[in-house]
C-alpha cells in the first residue's frame, strides 16, 4: 500500500464540489466588488458583484463584512486561476421564482418596490427575482407618465409566470378595478336622493365638473352649479378641490349632483323682496330683440321689456343698454307661480319729471 503525500491527503481533506452546487460559505475577506468566501474546498470563492446583485454600483463592503455566513452557487469549480466562481443572485433568483410560483397559483396579493420605469411599464424585484408590469396594467385608467411611480411601494398579482422565458408578469391593474368596485357597492348603499355629501372635483369640463365621492363619480352639471348663471366651470372650480354637495338623483350606477340647496332658494322670500312697486337694482345680465334680463341677484333675473327702458322710442335694447351695466328700475309685475318679474325704468322717468 503507498503512502499518500501530504498534498494528496489535504486534497482529501477537502470536500468535493461540483458546478451548479449550492454551498454555505464564510465571508473572509470583502472589497467594494468582490467577496472571497471559505467554501471548505481546496480554493476559497470568489463572489463577484455582479454576481451579487444587479445594482451596478453597490459598494459591497456595505452589506456583507468577514464572518457572515451565505448561502451561494457554484458557476465554476475552477475558473482558469484556480478559483471557484460563484453566484448569489442567481441563487437568490430561483428562490424568488419559486415564491413567484406560488404566489401565481394561489393568486396571492404582492408588495414590492419599483426598481424601474421604463418606456412600456414598471419593473419590480422580489427575491431578485424580475416582474414586469405592462404600462396598460398599472392602472384602471390611462397613465401617460409613469415617473411618478419610481421608487414606490405597488401591490399586484402575478398573471402570468414562465421563468424560462423570463417573462414573469405583474397585473395591478385587477386590484385597483376590485377595490373600486367594492367602495362603490359600499357608496350606493349608504347614499339617497337628497342626502349632502363632501367629494373631490376630479375633472372639470365645459359642461360640468365629475366629484369622486370615494367609491364613484357624481355629475354636478353646470346648470346645477349655482342658483345663478355659470358661464364657465373652469373658471370657478378646481381639480383636487373639495366640495359640499347634494345629492340630486342616482339612475342606475349615473349619479347627478347639485348646489342648488332647497333652503337657498332665492325665490323663497322673492315675493318680499319684489314686491309690485319696490324699486330695485340690477346688472343687464343679457339682452334680445324684446328686451333685457336683469339679474338682481344669483337666481332671480327680471324682464325689462324695450317698452319699459325710457320714455323715448328706443328700437332695440342694445341701443340704450349695454350686458354688465347697473340700472335701476320699479318692480311692475310679479308672478311667484313663473318665477317672472317684469321690470320698468320709464316709471321711474315719469315720476322724477312729475316731481320736477
Amino acid at each position: 500500500m503507498s503512502e499518500l503525500s501530504f498534498e494528496q491527503m489535504l486534497d482529501e481533506s477537502f470536500k468535493t464540489i461540483r458546478n451548479g452546487e449550492v454551498v454555505e460559505g464564510t465571508v473572509i475577506d470583502v472589497k467594494e466588488d468582490e467577496i472571497i468566501l471559505n467554501i471548505g474546498y481546496k480554493a476559497d470563492g470568489i463572489l463577484t458583484r455582479n454576481e451579487y446583485t444587479n445594482e451596478a454600483n453597490l459598494d459591497l463592503t456595505t452589506v456583507v463584512k468577514p464572518g457572515d455566513k451565505m448561502e451561494v452557487k457554484v458557476l465554476k469549480v475552477n475558473d482558469g486561476e484556480g478559483q471557484v466562481l460563484l453566484t448569489y443572485k442567481r441563487l437568490a433568483a430561483e428562490k424568488g421564482n419559486k415564491r413567484l410560483e406560488e404566489a401565481f397559483e394561489n393568486k396571492e396579493v404582492l408588495k414590492a418596490k419599483v426598481t424601474q420605469v421604463l418606456n412600456g411599464g414598471l419593473s419590480v424585484v422580489i427575491d431578485e427575482a424580475r416582474i414586469f408590469i405592462p404600462a396598460s396594467l398599472v392602472s384602471d385608467v390611462y397613465e401617460k407618465d409613469l415617473t411618478k411611480y419610481a421608487d414606490q411601494e405597488i401591490e399586484f398579482v402575478i398573471t402570468e409566470f414562465n421563468p424560462r422565458r423570463r417573462r414573469i408578469i405583474g397585473d395591478r391593474k385587477q386590484l385597483i378595478a376590485a377595490e373600486k368596485a367594492k367602495l362603490q357597492e359600499e357608496l350606493f348603499t349608504r347614499i339617497h336622493a337628497g342626502d349632502t355629501v363632501e367629494g373631490v372635483i376630479k375633472n372639470v369640463t365645459d359642461f360640468g365638473a365629475f366629484i369622486d365621492l370615494g367609491g364613484a363619480d357624481g355629475l354636478l352639471h353646470i346648470s346645477e352649479m349655482s342658483w345663478g348663471r355659470v358661464e364657465n366651470p373652469k373658471k370657478v372650480f378646481k381639480v383636487g378641490e373639495k366640495l359640499t354637495v347634494l345629492i340630486k338623483d342616482i339612475n342606475g350606477d349615473k349619479i347627478a349632483l347639485s348646489l342648488k340647496f332647497p333652503e337657498q332658494n332665492p325665490w323663497l322670500n322673492a315675493s318680499e323682496k319684489y314686491a309690485i312697486g319696490t324699486v330695485v337694482t340690477g346688472k343687464v345680465a343679457r339682452m334680445t330683440d324684446f328686451g333685457a334680463f336683469v339679474e338682481l341677484e344669483p337666481g332671480v333675473d327680471a324682464l325689462l321689456h324695450v317698452s319699459q327702458i325710457s320714455r323715448e322710442h328706443v328700437e332695440k335694447p342694445a341701443d340704450a343698454l349695454k350686458v354688465g351695466q347697473e340700472i335701476t328700475a320699479k318692480v311692475v309685475d310679479f308672478n311667484e307661480e313663473d318665477k317672472k318679474i317684469s321690470l320698468s325704468m320709464k316709471v321711474l322717468e315719469k315720476a322724477s319729471e312729475e316731481e320736477e
